[in-house]
């Protein structure tokens, strides 16, 4: 697992130890439940929520409620639930401050942000947004939530930055269905490339630093998403089908309208170079690539251009897009961030087996906005830790599988004080490497198959 999560955070070293990433997460997670505590009115429900947080980091086989509370010590796991429907809070309040967090420590002048989606498998038809729809998790249609996520990547690690619940139109079309499951009334129906376009121009408004945007055809294929980047001068390299329209113009080419795939036809043979665009699970993922600027932008300095991924082997498998950067960009820049792309498909990987963040068993709006938030704050601490752990500290500290001691109960005793003082439920018996393992409740069987 350390070499897993250690190259999903962007180290090319994956020598240290377990132990180092569990240790370095645990002390980072305890600065930021720290910082998390002015975001709740009730100090038992910081408590609460702080320990929601340390659950995600440990060594719990599915986090939801039951095994979450278990690994805190509670006797019933109400005061872990309550922080996803109960306690008053702001789940986008605390956004903010993850991409604080991440900018403190992350930022760069040549990150990158990067757009994608994913699905979280579903059964019912209860869950907020829950449809059959396609997900790449399943790699087909399915019944599921589809979340569209914002990723920040850096030369000092990668993280999630912000998050938003597709809803399809026949939710929306369906206000009493959204109000069952807590979807304000006030939330209109937008498209997978609108939900981007609001997370990329909140974080740019807030001073986030990107050398580029990058996202798959979904979002390149969509102009108005293309030209608000352009608007707002921001460079991009936004996969796109092979059929999307492409202008010429002088000095590029006659004034004329093609395919991007008929562009692509007539690269010559010497137009194209063989580059890495990043290192993958085999080593460096090397394709061959061409570029080919196309049109003057209204911009001064700045051109549209065309990249072209050729597979290097199979040579009739192409990838295309659509690049708007400064003229003279170099081809190796702009493969460096079509590359970049991956991060976010090592984010998800490491964002569900690390910190659970497909494990909640909500069905409600807040409910999912506010688990997955904690998640991608807890999994910005992990990856901030480590990478402090191993500028610091080189030394591997002893520590449990579990790098969180167990809670001493919440304030308010609604949960119940430490396992020495009261036992744990009935639910519960001995686990993996001697820990506490949960088994499903009926509320939370019921949960899971909405």
């Amino acid at each position: 697992m350390a070499a897993e999560v250690l190259r999903a955070m962007g180290h090319g070293c994956t020598c240290v130890a377990e132990e180092t990433v569990a240790g370095a997460g645990a002390a980072e997670v305890e600065a930021v439940a720290a910082r998390l505590r002015r975001r709740f009115h009730r100090p038992e429900a910081a408590a609460h929520a702080a320990d929601y947080l340390r659950g995600l980091v440990a060594a719990v086989e599915r986090k939801n409620g039951w095994q979450l509370a278990e690994a805190a010590g509670y006797a019933h796991p109400r005061g872990i639930q309550r922080v996803l429907d109960r306690y008053a809070w702001d789940a986008d309040g605390v956004r903010d401050d993850l991409r604080a967090y991440v900018l403190a420590h992350l930022s760069d002048p040549a990150g990158v942000l990067v757009v994608d989606e994913t699905g979280f498998p579903k059964q019912g038809r209860h869950s907020a947004g829950v449809a059959r729809q396609y997900s790449g998790t399943l790699g087909k249609i399915g019944n599921c939530q589809v979340g569209v996520f914002l990723g920040y990547a850096s030369p000092k690690g990668h993280v999630g930055l912000d998050r938003a619940l597709y809803l399809p139109q026949a939710w929306t079309d369906d206000r009493a269905r959204c109000r069952k499951a807590g979807i304000p009334n006030d939330v209109p129906f937008q498209t997978k490339p609108q939900l981007a376009l609001a997370m990329l121009l909140r974080a740019l408004a807030a001073g986030v630093p990107a050398a580029w945007v990058v996202a798959d055809e979904v979002y390149g294929n969509d102009s108005t998403f293309r030209r608000a980047l352009e608007a707002r001068g921001q460079a991009y390299v936004l996969a796109v089908r092979s059929t999307q329209a492409v202008s010429t113009w002088p000095p590029y080419g006659p004034p004329a309208q093609h395919t991007i795939a008929a562009l692509a036809g007539g690269i010559p043979a010497d137009g194209w170079r063989r580059l890495s665009c990043g290192d993958g699970a085999q080593g460096p993922r090397l394709y061959d690539w061409a570029y080919l600027p196309v049109r003057p932008a209204l911009r001064d300095g700045w051109w549209h251009a065309i990249l072209v991924r050729r597979h290097p082997e199979r040579t009739d498998e192409f990838a295309f897009y659509l690049v708007y950067a400064p003229s003279e960009t170099p081809l190796d820049e702009a493969v460096r961030a079509a590359g970049a792309r991956w991060t976010i498909d090592d984010l998800f990987k490491l964002a569900k087996g690390q910190v659970g963040l497909d494990h909640y068993e909500v069905r409600s709006w807040r409910g999912w906005y506010r688990h997955i938030t904690l998640a991608l704050l807890a999994l910005a601490a992990l990856t901030i830790g480590v990478r402090q752990k191993g500028a610091t500290a080189p030394t591997v500290p002893s520590i449990s599988p579990s790098p969180f001691p167990r809670s001493g109960g919440c304030l308010c005793g609604c949960s119940g004080p430490p396992p020495a003082h009261r036992p744990l439920s009935t639910r519960s018996w001995p686990g993996r490497a001697g820990g506490a393992a949960t088994k499903s409740s009926p509320r939370s069987v019921i949960a899971d198959a909405a």
